[in-house]
């Protein structure tokens, strides 16, 4: 069991509250939550029963929240998890969303990794856009299969493009070309593309 040792309002809603456990944040809940179950500082209460409290309490809040939070751009369900998890959400509420998103079609990863390819493809290489996707938390099955439509002439033309940019203004000696290749490997392009790319400028054998 543990010990409510503060209740305190929310600074960006007056209608939530924050609920500290033993000293430490644990959660957030609506002040209704908070009124019905009688909630008070030195309370002692399990952490199934707070979850329970919310779960029923606030699953539709939460699950308006994370349609709110997906209206504009799509997001990953880690995306849904963590902005939920922001908001003070337990993780049997960011179940229940995540769920209900699932049902409704407004989650999916794969279709998210492959408009993200789609859009990164042109000013971006494999490899970065795979770890921005692993950061979002797509499988690696979803990411490969989302870069498969990744080919190396796409690349290519994305790679000389980015290039160009970069050179405007530079002049094209030896150390401005090895920038310039640190530069193409910094956005992700592999050895392979950096180098074509590269060729279209001069020698790049150093």
């Amino acid at each position: 069991m543990n010990e409510i040792t503060a209740i305190t309002p929310q600074v960006k809603d007056k209608r939530r509250c924050n609920i500290y456990i033993d000293g430490r944040f644990y959660c957030g809940m609506t002040l209704e939550t908070v009124v019905k179950n009688r909630l008070k500082v030195g309370q002692v209460v399990s952490v199934e029963q707070l979850s329970e409290m919310q779960l029923e309490s606030e699953k539709n809040t939460a699950l308006d929240k994370a349609l709110y939070f997906i209206s504009a751009v799509k997001k990953t369900e880690k995306q849904v998890r963590d902005h939920l998890a922001s908001k003070g959400y337990l993780g049997a509420v960011c179940d229940y969303v995540i769920d209900k998103m699932y049902d409704y079609g407004f989650l999916d990863d794969s279709e998210y990794a492959k408009d993200y390819v789609g859009f990164a493809a042109n000013k971006k290489g494999g490899k970065l856009i795979r770890m921005e996707l692993k950061a979002k938390g797509v499988s690696d099955e979803d990411i490969e299969g989302a870069l498969e439509g990744l080919n190396g002439e796409t690349q290519e033309i994305a790679a000389r493009r980015m290039l160009e940019k970069y050179m405007r203004g530079k002049t094209c000696d030896r150390e401005t070309l090895a920038k310039a290749y640190r530069y193409l490997m910094g956005k992700g392009f592999d050895y392979e593309v950096a180098k074509a790319a590269l060729s279209t400028l001069g020698d790049t054998d150093e």
